[in-house]
């Protein structure tokens, strides 16, 4: 099984990720953000302010507990778009300044959680790893929205191992969020890594298994392509349902992403 790595490589490998993405937006011109992005209804703007938003909460969770349990109270199920329009709607000079500033805070608060500890968060509470890995998947898929809507091709890294792994882990929640029930055996996964190297999860002789390159896997389990669209394959009814459902992220599922043409 691919081993994952230790906290501080995850959180280098955050920081690469936000720099990546800083580096579409930080060129444009203020009306740029405005630009329409995939999700219905963000801008770019949207996009990035829903990361800063994101990304001070994590901070709050992992210095504040108490407060990040006082933030929950009387908080409704829009408070994530809420999030987003409201950051939408600052300068985008500023909006940019803070979401730097918050990439920053996010690594700092992170490497300071001391080990074994759980983060409070709004599902399970996780351990700083996972709650970099979480933060990395997302700076991820939403960069991919913003890639898209300025019409940039980005290309993949191996930092896709952890947007990968995260949707590994996550298999029995999609199934659970939909009201249905997981698979009681594992999935051998296979995934081929834009450097070359090969990344396996379950076990050598599992029944069922999927196989396919680390971008489109993460394409499909962010929910960003129709798995008709992407070179991953399953062998086994179970595996080949999942294909349909997976995500990668907390919270409904969304709408089912559309296939190309």
């Amino acid at each position: 099984m691919t081993g994952m790595p230790d906290l501080d490589s995850l959180l280098t490998d955050l920081a690469a990720e936000g720099e990546a993405l800083d580096a579409l937006v930080g060129p444009l011109a203020p009306e740029a953000w405005a630009t329409p992005t995939p999700a219905a209804g963000w801008t770019i703007a949207h996009q990035i302010a829903h990361l800063l938003w994101t990304d001070e909460m994590s901070v709050l969770a992992a210095t504040d507990a108490d407060g990040f349990a006082k933030s929950l109270e009387g908080a409704t199920l829009d408070l994530v778009e809420r999030g987003a329009e409201e950051g939408a709607r600052r300068d985008p000079a500023d909006l940019l300044a803070s979401w730097r500033q918050s990439r920053r805070d996010v690594v700092a608060a992170l490497a300071a959680v001391p080990a074994g500890t759980r983060v409070p968060w709004y599902g399970p509470p996780m351990g700083a790893a996972s709650m970099a890995t979480a933060r990395l998947m997302e700076t991820w898929a939403h960069g991919l929205d913003v890639a898209d809507a300025l019409g940039a091709v980005v290309a993949p890294t191996d930092r896709l191992r952890h947007v990968a792994h995260i949707g590994v882990r996550a298999r029995d929640f999609a199934y659970l969020n939909r009201g249905l029930t997981p698979p009681a055996e594992p999935f051998r996964i296979t995934i081929d890594a834009p450097s070359g190297a090969v990344w396996t999860w379950g076990p050598d002789d599992a029944a069922q298994s999927v196989r396919g390159p680390a971008l489109d896997f993460a394409l499909l389990v962010t929910r960003r392509r129709h798995p008709a669209d992407l070179a991953v394959r399953a062998d086994g009814p179970d595996s080949q349902h999942w294909l349909t459902i997976a995500q990668a992220f907390a919270g409904p599922p969304g709408d089912d992403p559309r296939r190309a043409g």
